[in-house]
C-alpha cells in the first residue's frame, strides 16, 4: 500500500539522518535551502500550514500535506510531529512520486 511506503521511506530517512522534523527545524531546513521536499500533517494548525505553504512557495520547495501528527512522528521514532523536511534530493524525489500518486 501507498501509505505504508510514505511512511517506510520516512523511516529510512531518519535511519540516513536525511530528515529534520519539528516546526523550528523544518522552517530552517527550508530557509537554509536543505529542504529538499515538506511534509505537514494533515491536522496542523490552518496558521501552521499556510506558513509552510508561504515558505515552501517563496523559496520553491515542494510541499505536500499527508497523515497525522501523530502518524508522522510515529514513523521516525518519535512523538507526535507537524512537519518534515526530507534533505535528500533522491529520497525526496521517490517520497514526491508516492505523494502525487496518493493526491491524484
Amino acid at each position: 500500500m501507498k501509505q505504508d511506503k510514505i511512511y517506510t521511506l520516512l523511516g529510512l530517512a531518519m535511519k540516513g539522518r536525511n530528515v529534520v522534523s519539528g516546526e523550528f527545524s523544518t522552517e530552517n531546513a527550508v530557509r537554509g535551502g536543505s529542504a529538499m521536499l515538506v511534509i505537514v500533517a494533515g491536522d496542523a494548525s490552518d496558521n501552521t500550514k499556510k506558513r509552510f505553504r508561504d515558505k515552501c512557495s517563496f523559496y520553491r520547495v515542494p510541499i505536500y500535506t499527508y497523515g497525522t501528527k501523530e502518524e508522522l512522528g510515529h514513523a521516525m521514532g518519535k512523538e507526535p510531529r507537524s512537519s518534515v523536511a526530507v534533505t535528500d534530493k533522491g529520497l525526496a524525489g521517490v517520497l514526491a512520486d508516492h505523494l502525487e500518486a496518493i493526491q491524484n
